[in-house]
C-alpha cells in the first residue's frame, strides 16, 4: 500500500485521508555518522518508521526534510541553526507552516518525527508541536524516534550501537561496519558499533516505535477536545521542564543527564495509552527518578554535545 505522499494520486490521497487523517512529518539532516554510515541516517530512518508505522496503522507521509538545528562539526555536514541554541530561525517556521498545511488540507492529527536529536532539535520540535496542537485545534506530536522506545532501552546516540543497528535493520545494505578501525570512531557516540550493533536489536527498537506510531495514527485524529487539551498540557510540561533545567544549569543537555537510567520509560506507553496525567507527572515530579529529579545531578556536570561525544567514545554513559 502506498503511502508516500509525493508518490500518491489525488483519489488516492483522498481515500488515504478519509480511512485515517493523520500526516507524518519526518525530519532528519545531512550530517556525519562515522565511516560506517550513510550522510543521511537521521531523516531516512524517520521516514521509513512513519511509512511502515502508515502502512500498518493507516495515514500518510510527507516527504522528508533534510534541515535542521544543530549538528557535529564534521564533514559533510549542513547546519542551519546552531546546535546549542534553543532558538530556530528556520526549522520553528517550517514546523508550523506544515501544521497549518496539514490542517488546510484536511488533516486531523499530525505526528513529527525528528530522526536527528540533539537538544536543541528536540525542544524546537515538541515546542513548535504544543504550539500547534492549541492554534489549530488538531493535536500535533513534536517527538524524536527514539522516545517511542524508552521501555525498550532505547536511549539514542549518534552512529554508535542504537542507530546503527536500526539501520541494519531497515537499509542494511547502507552500513559498513568494515569501515570501521579501532576506537575511538570519528564522530560516533555511544557503545562501538563495530562490537554491539546488530540487525536484531535494530529490529526490536523498529517495532516499538512503529508499533506505537501506528497506534497513534489510529486514535489522534479521533480525541475530544478534554482530550487534546490534556495532551498539550502534559506535552508542554515536558518542554516546560527541559527549558528550566537548561536555564539553571546553562546546558541544554540538562534534562538528558540520566535517561539511560530509565528515567522516562514510562512515557510511551503513556502516550499511546492517552494517559496525559502520568506524562505531567513524569515532567512535574521533582523524585529522584523522574525527569525534575535531575537538577542536582546536571547543575555543573552536563557536557556539551561534542564533549558527550567524546565521553561516550571512552564509555562513559550521558
Amino acid at each position: 500500500m502506498e503511502v508516500r505522499l509525493e508518490h500518491m494520486r489525488p483519489a488516492e490521497i483522498e481515500a488515504a485521508r478519509e480511512a485515517c487523517p493523520t500526516l507524518f512529518i519526518p525530519l532528519g539532516t545531512i550530517e556525519w555518522h562515522g565511516l560506517h554510515n550513510i550522510a543521511g541516517v537521521d531523516a531516512v530512518k524517520a521516514h521509513e518508521l512513519c511509512v511502515r508505522a502508515a502502512q500498518r496503522g493507516g495515514g500518510v507521509v510527507h516527504p522528508p526534510l533534510y534541515g535542521g538545528v544543530g549538528g557535529l562539526n564534521e564533514p559533510h555536514t549542513f547546519i542551519f541553526d546552531p546546535e546549542d541554541s534553543a532558538g530556530s530561525v528556520y526549522l520553528r517556521p517550517w514546523l508550523e507552516q506544515w501544521c497549518r498545511e496539514a490542517k488546510r488540507n484536511g488533516y486531523r492529527a499530525v505526528v513529527i518525527v525528528t530522526g536527528h536529536y540533539g537538544a536543541a532539535q528536540q525542544l524546537c520540535v515538541r515546542e513548535a508541536a504544543v504550539r500547534m496542537t492549541t492554534l489549530l485545534d488538531i493535536p500535533v506530536l513534536g517527538t524524536a524516534e527514539y522516545w517511542l522506545a524508552l521501555d525498550e532501552q532505547y536511549y539514542g546516540d549518534h552512529a554508535a550501537f542504537f542507530e546503527t543497528s536500526i539501520m541494519m535493520h531497515l537499509f542494511p545494505e547502507s552500513v559498513d561496519l568494515s569501515r570501521l578501525g579501532d576506537e575511538p570512531h570519528r564522530g560516533v557516540g555511544g557503545r562501538d558499533p563495530k562490537k554491539c550493533a546488530t540487525a536484531a536489536e535494530g529490529e526490536r527498537f523498529c517495532e516499538a516505535i512503529i508499533r506505537r506510531l501506528a497506534s497513534l495514527s489510529r486514535t489522534m485524529h479521533a480525541w475530544d477536545a478534554g482530550q487534546r487539551r490534556a495532551f498539550a498540557r502534559a506535552e508542554g510540561a515536558l518542554v516546560r521542564r527541559q527549558m528550566e533545567l537548561a536555564g539553571e544549569t546553562g546546558n541544554l543537555w540538562a534534562a538528558w543527564r540520566r535517561i539511560g537510567e530509565g528515567v522516562l520509560d514510562g512515557y510511551p506507553a503513556a502516550l499511546t495509552d492517552a494517559r496525559f496525567d502520568d506524562i505531567a507527572a513524569i515532567a512535574e515530579s521533582d523524585d529522584v527518578n523522574t525527569l525534575g529529579g535531575l537538577i542536582a545531578a546536571a547543575a555543573g556536570l552536563v557536557p556539551a554535545r561534542g564533549e558527550i561525544i567524546r565521553l561516550a567514545n571512552q564509555g562513559l554513559e550521558f
